[in-house]
C-alpha cells in the first residue's frame, strides 16, 4: 500500500488517532502536512517523521476558525503543490445531559467536529479535482451510529459526518475521488482517558475482542482507505470497534 508521491493533510495530528495516522501515512511514503493547535507537539511529530526518512511540515490550526482553515490549506498547497489525501480527524467533546447542556457547548462540538470537516473538504477538493484523484477520510465514531447518553452534541456531530461522507462520495465519485468514514469504538486516547472508570469497564465488557483499541488500529485502516487498493470503496463507514457494534 505505497503512498509514494502522495500528499496528505491530517487535522488533529498532535496526539491520539491523528498522530498515529500521520505516522502511518508517512511510513507508507506520503508527504504529510500535520495540523493541530499545539505547535510543540506538531514539531515533535515532524521531527519523528523526518528522522525516519519521511517528509512532513507542521501547521498550527484551530479548525473552529474558518479563516485559519483557509490560510493553512493555501499555505500547505503552496508548499507541497497539492493535497491528495485529507484526514478530517480533529474533534472535541463537551459532555453533559441534554437538559443541562449549554448552547455554547453544543455549538463548539458541532463546529469543531462537523462544520470544520465541510470547510476542510471545500479547501482541499479543488486540488483533488484538478488531478482527478483524491481520498477524503472522515473520522466519525461508534457513538454517531448508536448514540450515547450525555453526548447528544458529540453523537449528533459524528452522525452528521456520516451523512456528509455519503453526500461528498456521490458528488465527486466520477472524478476518481473517494470519500469514506471510519468509526472507531473505544480507543486509547486522551479523550477516552477522561471517561469514568465505570463507563470504561462497561464498554470493555461489550467488546467481543476483549480489549480497548489503539490509535494504530485506526491508523492502519486510514492508510488502507488512502491507498489505490481501496479505489472501489466510497461512501462507506468502516467500523473499527472490536465488534462492539455489528451490522
Amino acid at each position: 500500500m505505497t503512498l509514494s508521491g502522495r500528499v496528505a493533510l491530517v487535522t488533529g495530528a498532535s496526539q491520539g488517532i491523528g498522530h498515529a495516522c500521520a505516522l502511518k501515512l508517512a511510513e507508507a511514503g506520503a508527504a504529510v502536512a500535520v495540523a493541530a493547535r499545539n505547535q510543540g507537539k506538531l514539531d515533535e511529530l515532524v521531527a519523528q517523521i523526518t528522522a525516519a526518512g519521511g517528509k512532513a511540515a507542521a501547521f498550527v490550526l484551530d479548525v473552529g476558525e474558518e479563516e485559519q482553515i483557509k490560510s493553512v490549506f493555501k499555505t500547505a498547497i503552496a508548499q507541497f503543490g497539492k493535497i491528495d489525501i485529507l484526514v478530517n480527524n480533529a474533534g472535541i467533546a463537551r459532555d453533559q445531559l441534554v437538559m443541562r447542556m449549554k448552547r455554547a457547548d453544543w455549538d463548539a462540538v458541532l463546529n469543531t467536529n462537523l462544520t470544520s470537516a465541510y470547510l476542510c473538504i471545500q479547501q482541499a477538493i479543488g486540488s483533488m479535482l484538478k488531478q482527478r484523484w483524491g481520498r477524503i477520510i472522515n473520522v466519525t465514531s461508534i457513538f454517531g451510529q448508536m448514540g450515547q447518553a450525555g453526548q447528544a452534541n458529540y453523537a449528533a456531530s459524528k452522525a452528521g459526518l456520516i451523512g456528509l461522507t455519503m453526500a461528498i462520495a456521490r458528488e465527486v465519485g466520477s472524478r476518481n475521488i473517494t470519500c469514506n468514514a471510519i468509526a472507531p469504538g473505544f480507543i486509547e486516547t486522551a479523550m477516552t482517558a477522561g471517561l469514568p472508570d465505570e463507563l470504561k469497564q462497561s464498554g470493555l465488557k461489550a467488546i467481543p475482542l476483549g480489549r480497548i483499541g489503539t490509535p494504530e488500529d485506526v491508523a492502519g485502516a486510514v492508510r488502507f482507505l488512502a491507498s489505490d487498493e481501496a479505489s472501489y470503496i466510497t461512501g462507506h463507514v468502516l467500523n473499527i470497534n472490536g465488534g462492539m457494534l455489528m451490522g
